[in-house]
């Protein structure tokens, strides 16, 4: 079923697009969302100017996508993580905390343009690939260190087991 879209729709197109569509798409959703309408000259007309303003948000975005992929292009961020002495993380770093602290340096990036095979899971350094729109991506490195708190808890640990060592001996020799 042909249909002409009143709104832009994802993964589908935008104003002013004529799109071949399931009539089962069309009558549940399209149709009584608004978001379509019949693809007659009249409707084509009263929906051009729409379109044009369309067409020109898209560039924008584009070109501020393109920018935002430019700027965190070989950038570098570290994420603190709990780990054992192994170097094997508590838990895992995903796309939300890459996301967040490519943030916390300024970029706009969402969770959704992180693109990790696996969670990391280990302290490591990983390039991470970020896909800001369809033909615009790039790659940021991401150390994974041991948190501070970490840190001072397994030299602590280290700390008790040398001095129970010491306390053993102590009583063996008696």
């Amino acid at each position: 079923m042909e249909l002409l879209l009143k709104r832009d729709i994802p993964r589908l197109g935008i104003v002013g697009d004529v799109v071949n569509v399931s009539a089962g798409f069309a009558r549940n959703y399209l149709l009584p969302q608004d978001l379509a309408t019949e693809p007659t000259e009249a409707n084509k007309r009263a929906l051009a100017d729409a379109r044009r303003q369309a067409e020109e948000r898209r560039r924008l975005l584009q070109e501020q996508l393109k920018a935002t992929a430019e700027a965190i292009a070989n950038v570098e961020i570290t994420i603190e993580a709990a780990a054992n002495e192994e170097g094997v993380l508590y838990g895992s770093v995903g796309p939300r905390e890459v996301a967040a602290a490519l943030r916390d340096l300024g970029h706009d990036v969402n969770a959704s343009h992180v693109h990790l095979r696996d969670p990391i899971k280990h302290l490591d350094n990983v390039m991470v690939q970020v896909v800001l729109a369809e033909k615009i991506e790039t790659q940021v490195k991401v150390w994974v260190v041991r948190s501070k708190a970490a840190l001072d808890d397994l030299e602590s640990d280290e700390g008790r087991e040398a001095d129970s060592g010491d306390q053993a001996d102590d009583g063996a020799d008696r």
